[in-house]
């Protein structure tokens, strides 16, 4: 192993100092496997004491290795087996208490916010999937902290379309639920292909059926570092402008390693994946929107957004790569435009519509995420929106994922304010023309030939 130099430790310090480097997230993935019982009282029970007594030291901890190694940790958060599985042994077909459970233990540990209200219906559903699916606008309008994600596709399986239009009247149920804070609850909810079972950020994290019992995964960010030391190599040509994404990116990920592995020695459980994402801030020189300008782009959603988007990403995973033999997650460059002051700004001077976010969401990690748009726009459109994106990611064998916020009340050239790392967004439009007789069809998309792998 490397000896660190005193000009590395100084580097680290200025990153996190001046650059906003942090542990974005320390999330625990708990298994809710043996929590089951026909009585949905007794089953929250189980899945409240299980929770609080596997996190009781999880906010704990992250405070103490921040203060010993220096390293700002933003959130600490908890992500559980998707409670459509352990709902279905419940006698009732109302799966709201078990959200507030959820959201119960999230406050008794102190963690910011806890998924896996999910369910994984890419190629049909059981009943437990119909149950939390139905729950969700109520389970969202009366907790917290507690965030619900709903795979509706995969490489392998397809597009569940029946699934798909079911969200896109979920969404508009759980925005007229929670109109009152401006729809915050489908700030909460995503609609997912491909869905990751490690992955450590909200409002999409649950712990898949395939982790262990307990185990701890970090995510990472820093588009201020990246942009920081892209600023160093101005003018220089595309190939500079690569590696030096890519050091970054690997310096980034030590830090979340380090961060990562001795959270797991602390709370005597399993370390997971570093999820290196570029996951964005509204705080100044946090924005992914600003690297990609830095590149060369006017504005943001301008021509050239989509290639320089592609190679930031591409640059980060192989950065993230060499520094890390347990990469995960989602690990790219997220676009989340209420929460990217770059963004923000594009938006509203006119260069980034809908339409070029979609271009974007084939390059880089995850999808559509935190848009607002008009409360009118219909259960149809937001289902047609959706199986545009879940497309893009069963074609491409990548994660995508839709978190949209019909606002009711607001149309474009209103703003929404949702506060904290949320952020604030302008009203996006949305294409006039309609796909609700595509909608109406149902079924299942086919899977497509390249998931014809063994």
């Amino acid at each position: 192993m490397s000896v660190l130099t005193f000009n590395d430790v100084l580097e680290t310090t200025q990153m996190i100092t001046h650059h906003n480097l942090d542990v974005r997230t320390i999330t625990m993935g708990i298994s809710l496997r043996d929590c089951g019982h026909p009585d949905v009282k007794v089953c929250a029970d189980k899945i409240y004491d299980k929770i609080t007594k596997k996190a009781e030291k999880l906010v704990q901890t992250g405070e103490d290795i921040e203060s010993d190694l220096g390293v700002p940790i933003i959130n600490k958060r908890i992500s559980v087996t998707p409670i459509s599985m352990v709902g279905e042994s419940c006698d009732t077909d109302d799966y709201v208490p078990l959200a507030k459970a959820l959201d119960k233990a999230a406050h008794e540990v102190g963690v910011n916010f806890i998924g896996g209200f999910s369910a994984l219906v890419d190629k049909g559903y059981t009943k437990g999937d119909r149950n939390l699916i139905a729950s969700i606008p109520e389970a969202l309008a009366t907790t917290d902290v507690v965030c619900s994600s709903v795979n509706v596709g995969s490489t392998k399986a397809g597009i569940n379309m029946d699934a798909v239009a079911e969200m896109g009247r979920v969404v508009k149920d759980t925005a007229e639920k929670t109109a009152a804070s401006d729809a915050i609850g489908c700030a909460k909810l995503v609609v997912f292909c491909n869905a990751v079972n490690d992955n450590p950020f909200m409002a999409g994290a649950f712990h898949g059926v395939t982790e262990p019992e307990s185990v701890v995964s970090v995510g990472v960010s820093g588009p201020g570092v990246v942009k920081h030391a892209l600023e160093a190599v101005r003018g220089q040509d595309i190939g500079t402008v690569a590696e030096v994404i890519k050091r970054t990116a690997f310096k980034i990920t030590r830090v979340g390693q380090l961060v990562a592995q001795e959270a797991a020695k602390r709370l005597n459980t399993q370390f997971g994946i570093i999820d290196l994402s570029l996951a964005p801030t509204p705080a100044v020189g946090d924005s992914v929107a600003h690297i990609l300008e830095e590149i060369g782009l006017e504005s943001c959603g301008g021509p050239g957004t989509t290639a320089t988007l592609a190679m930031l990403n591409d640059a980060v995973k192989k950065g993230g790569l060499m520094a890390s033999s347990y990469v995960g997650g989602l690990s790219g460059a997220f676009i989340p435009v209420s929460e990217d002051a770059g963004m923000i700004a594009a938006v509203e001077r006119g260069s980034l519509c809908l339409e070029k976010l979609e271009a974007m969401t084939c390059v880089c990690s995850v999808g559509l995420d935190m848009i607002a748009i008009p409360g009118d726009t219909t259960a149809e459109t937001i289902a047609a929106i959706i199986a545009d994106e879940s497309a893009i990611g069963m074609i491409n064998n990548k994660t995508t994922a839709v978190r949209v916020i019909p606002v009711p009340g607001k149309g474009v050239g209103d703003k929404v304010e949702f506060g904290g790392l949320l952020g604030h967004a302008p009203i996006m439009a949305v294409s006039k023309f309609k796909a609700d007789t595509f909608i109406a069809r149902g079924g299942r998309i086919p899977a497509p030939v390249r998931s014809l792998t063994n």
